[in-house]
């Protein structure tokens, strides 16, 4: 136990103090005698247990001869820790302060436009940090791999996100988004976005470097400049041209299922989705779907099953339909 530990000078002792202590604690009550058994340092054990004594780390047991026992390391230290974590915390918070005052301030004429972040860790950091210093809105274009795994939706903040007809069709992706929805997020759907995006309050942007598979190693981080405005209104003009997401993920009462089962239906046929990934989402057969879409087209007269998804939608959103 002699070998130093950087936690000694954290709780206040002096090296020769913390290994007399450790001493203590696995011999207690002891005589000095039989501490000094187990005592290697130069310094005086007889002094060093004198200073802990007099920090009511140890305390004298009355007998003959007199012995030591360690106070309860949870009793001794409570108070020195607590202190810590109060530190700990007035500094995350000046953190957090700073890390505002950082996004928020004007760049610099003579500043770079694009930042580059490189490293998987680095780049799941610096993510989190524009996210949670999003203060208004937060706009996601979501191609897989997507950049992140929702926009972490909160009081008082707007999240949109488009998702790529691919980032929905693999069994389970829609629960995941209609969890999201219900969290407050704005879901929209496209076949085919260009690029994954995060805009945040429209003061960063960030995007992928690479087009690699899996989670992003390397990004951009796009600052105010001319290109950080053209990001902006691609976002917003694929947001107009996306459809709605507003699937259900959960069971709904008996009588009530039909109806949402369409709803559902409709709109995943406006998503574009094949009929197996609609089978896959509703939790049915592919052949169940089959019919259930041929029975759609035949009942509203369309030819296309985006023509019956367009009319189904449009019957849905009449009031008393």
């Amino acid at each position: 136990m002699a070998a130093e530990r950087p936690g000694a000078s954290v709780l206040g002792l002096a090296e020769a103090e913390r290994v007399a202590y450790e001493l203590l604690v696995e011999r207690s009550p002891a005589t000095v005698e039989e501490l000094e058994r187990g005592w290697t340092r130069p310094e005086s054990l007889t002094e060093v247990l004198a200073r802990l004594e007099e920090r009511s780390l140890a305390s004298t047991v009355a007998g003959t001869p007199p012995r030591l026992r360690a106070q309860s390391p949870r009793v001794a230290f409570d108070g020195v820790l607590a202190e810590y974590e109060e530190a700990l915390e007035h500094a995350r918070r000046h953190v957090a302060v700073l890390e505002t005052a950082y996004q928020a301030r004007p760049a610099a004429p003579d500043s770079s436009v694009v930042e580059l972040v490189t490293g998987q860790r680095v780049v799941r950091q610096r993510l989190a940090r524009i996210l949670a210093g999003a203060r208004e809105r937060v706009d996601c274009l979501a191609k897989p791999p997507a950049l992140v795994e929702g926009t972490g939706t909160r009081a008082g903040l707007v999240c949109r996100t488009v998702y790529d007809q691919a980032a929905i069709e693999h069994p389970g992706a829609l629960a995941g988004v209609a969890r999201r929805i219900e969290e407050g997020e704005l879901a929209r759907v496209l076949p085919d976005l260009p690029v994954s995006l995060v805009v945040a309050d429209g003061r960063l942007a960030v995007l992928p470097l690479r087009r690699d598979p899996g989670a992003p190693d390397a990004i951009m981080v796009v600052h105010p400049s001319a290109l950080l405005d053209a990001l902006g209104t691609l976002f917003e003009g694929l947001w107009r041209r996306a459809l709605p997401l507003h699937p259900s993920a959960h069971a709904e009462p008996e009588g009530v299922r039909p109806a949402v089962d369409r709803t559902r239906l409709v709109t995943l046929l406006l998503s574009g989705l094949t009929d197996e990934s609609i089978a896959h989402q509703l939790g049915l057969s592919h052949r169940t779907v089959q019919r259930r879409v041929a029975t759609l087209m035949a009942e509203l007269g369309a030819h296309t099953r985006f023509q019956a998804g367009v009319r189904a939608a449009l019957l849905i959103t009449r009031p008393g339909s």
